[in-house]
């Protein structure tokens, strides 16, 4: 059995992925919300330390960890957010996170793997400084790194893309299997772009992670949909009518293409700010009838909760979407005990990692490198 520490850890979304194969040995959650709902899934739950990073030594991280997870905040690197990167608030609880990896090398208690989780919006942060910060402080720490950029629609009706960034302790061995010459599928151009602008020292540790393409997903979103939500309502007609209101002739047409379809659509929107013909900042309602839910987001990512339009025929009915369904976005099971306030399950949900994602992440690269035997490979 593997072992990890997780840190940022919410609800326990990302130890819902590693799966029965993996031992957390401790847990870091500042939020008193969120780490109420992570005791409540997760027994025992004495491994979780609830309070601020920076307050945590080392002799509270027992043993030694095969791998350490980090999906620290994204508000401040995010393309919603205000933009102070690392040096944010937020984000920046990434520094006394690092110092900790760094506490635990020089005691000789190196993790063999550091993953990070993060927003796509990492890659461009500070024009890309962030990204490269990130990426110097693992070769100076004695790591190589891979980066991948995985969206969870390969797995879950949910378009929600992220980076991922693994450190790999330079002394273990790499399957030829895990490694490619180039960038591939979980490397677009825009992280390809960001890794071309370290330094060649830094690039020098650089590795091209493979992992296999995922089958085809086998739900839509319209399979996700409950008929009788639990923690909201359906919009009256009149509620309906405002919404359906609120979008442009391209949203609309949508709309009653969905409703010549002849068969039940369910669409997502967002409420968004644009500008009308005259430059007027006006607030608009846009949807999506792909089988697809838009990226569910936080009030403190700057946007709007996400509300569900379901048309059959002429009829069309709209809400908000709800606590359990969003939970099914993020690949929860339904037995995962949520908040019952619906914006704390929204935002709950709405800040986790998808659990589909690292299930794929910990089977296709994480335990393949840890079960490697051999000698090292050097980076690409």
């Amino acid at each position: 059995m593997h072992s990890f520490y997780e840190f940022f850890a919410g609800g326990g979304m990302a130890r819902a992925g590693f799966g029965l194969g993996w031992k957390c040995l401790f847990a870091n959650e500042f939020d008193l919300k969120k780490t109420a709902v992570y005791q409540a899934n997760w027994t025992p739950s004495d491994m979780l330390k609830i309070g601020d990073v920076a307050k945590i030594t080392l002799d509270e991280l027992p043993a030694k960890a095969d791998l350490v997870w980090a999906s620290f905040p994204c508000q401040d690197l995010s393309l919603a957010g205000a933009g102070a990167g690392l040096r944010g608030d937020r984000s920046g609880t990434y520094w006394p996170f690092w110092r900790l990896m760094e506490g635990l090398i020089a005691k000789g208690r190196a993790p063999k793997l550091i993953v990070l989780e993060n927003v796509y919006g990492t890659l461009s942060s500070h024009q890309g400084k962030d990204f490269a910060t990130i990426c110097t402080n693992y070769s100076k720490a004695g790591y190589r790194f891979g980066a991948l950029i995985v969206d969870a629609v390969n797995f879950v009706p949910h378009s929600r893309a992220r980076l991922f960034v693994v450190g790999i302790r330079k002394d273990l061995p790499i399957p030829d299997e895990l490694v490619c010459d180039e960038a591939g599928l979980w490397h677009p151009r825009a992280l390809q772009d960001a890794c071309a602008r370290l330094t060649p020292k830094v690039r020098d540790d650089l590795i091209w992670l493979c992992a296999p393409t995922p089958g085809k997903r086998k739900t839509s979103f319209a399979d996700l949909i409950e008929e009788n939500p639990q923690g909201v309502a359906w919009h009256t007609a009149a509620e309906t009518a405002k919404l359906l209101g609120m979008m442009s002739a391209i949203h609309r047409q949508k709309v009653d293409e969905a409703k010549r379809a002849g068969r039940r659509m369910v669409g997502a929107v967002y409420k968004r700010t644009r500008r009308d013909a005259v430059g007027r900042k006006v607030q608009r309602a846009e949807v999506r009838f792909d089988d697809v839910a838009g990226c569910l987001r936080t009030p403190a990512g700057g946007s709007s909760r996400q509300v569900i339009v379901v048309v059959e025929g002429k009829k069309v009915r709209s809400r908000l979407i709800s606590p359990r369904e969003t939970a099914r976005l993020m690949g929860l099971s339904d037995s995962y005990q949520l908040p019952k306030n619906y914006n704390e399950a929204y935002h709950l949900t709405g800040d986790g990692v998808a659990v589909p994602v690292v299930r794929y992440l910990a089977q296709n690269i994480f335990e393949p490198l840890l079960k490697a035997k051999g000698k090292t490979r050097r980076a690409a």
